[in-house]
């Protein structure tokens, strides 16, 4: 496949456009039955999405159903909906995410509020968007002015201004990318999944922002059992704190 980032962007549109529109006809909000954590839009969305960007000439990596057409030249991570429990409980923070992974690495995302019909997006190279507009990241630097979203629940204040605990890791990063809020820090030992970050690094990135594994870990995989701790910020001094707050949350609890 050799579409260019903004016709990726136009395919992703359209995925989530039929993703929104099977939510919706979908009133069922319970679990799936087929695994723990799964609801039943979950795989209703998931067999809506797959199709299409299988036909799009592109390989998926789903949260959903695994790897398919992986010996394409471009592979998709995607999460039809990430916030599930968000979703069946009617809190409105929840999104499609979307990401294409080329040969050097992430090349357009795309991630869909399914609540506020919000859509963040970038391109590799062309910055980061939402609806349409140019975004840019937090300028804040000091921990003691930021509001971090959390994931997984810190064992100790680390001097951030207030927090939140939002549950769906794709909106938080564009939340960071677009400075409603100033960073991100996983608190958990590692729990995110390629599916749950990769639309957002992009876009996070391309709005200037820093991003990395808490860890050290490489990111940009493609493996469905990969799980990653990410910490991200605004600006390279807040970055810098968050991480060296998680090291001192993984200090405490070893």
């Amino acid at each position: 496949m050799s579409e260019s980032g903004s016709e990726l962007i136009d395919v992703f549109s359209d995925v989530a456009d039929e993703i929104a529109a099977a939510l919706v006809a979908h009133t069922h909000r319970g679990p799936s039955g087929l695994r723990p954590d799964q609801y039943s839009f979950d795989v209703v969305t998931d067999e809506v999405a797959v199709p299409m960007l299988t036909a799009a000439g592109l390989g998926v990596l789903s949260e959903e159903s695994g790897l398919h057409h992986g010996d394409r030249d471009i592979i998709v991570a995607l999460d039809p909906v990430d916030g599930s429990t968000n979703a069946s409980h009617g809190i409105p923070w929840f999104a499609t995410s979307i990401a294409a992974v080329d040969g050097d690495g992430l090349v357009a995302a795309l991630v869909a509020n399914l609540a506020t019909g919000q859509r963040f997006s970038a391109v590799r190279g062309e910055g980061a968007m939402l609806d349409g507009e140019t975004i840019t990241s937090s300028t804040v630097t000091d921990i003691g002015d930021a509001i971090i979203a959390v994931n997984g629940l810190p064992s100790e204040h680390l001097g951030w201004r207030q927090y939140r605990s939002l549950g769906a890791c794709a909106l938080d990063l564009c939340a960071v990318a677009c400075g409603s809020l100033d960073g991100l820090l996983d608190a958990t030992p590692g729990e995110l999944a390629p599916w749950d970050y990769l639309g957002g690094l992009l876009i996070c990135r391309e709005a200037g922002a820093a991003v990395a594994d808490g860890d050290g870990n490489e990111l940009i995989v493609l493996d469905h059992d990969a799980r990653r701790a990410l910490v991200a910020a605004g600006t390279d001094e807040l970055f810098d704190e968050l991480l060296a707050g998680r090291d001192r949350l993984d200090s405490s609890n070893a």
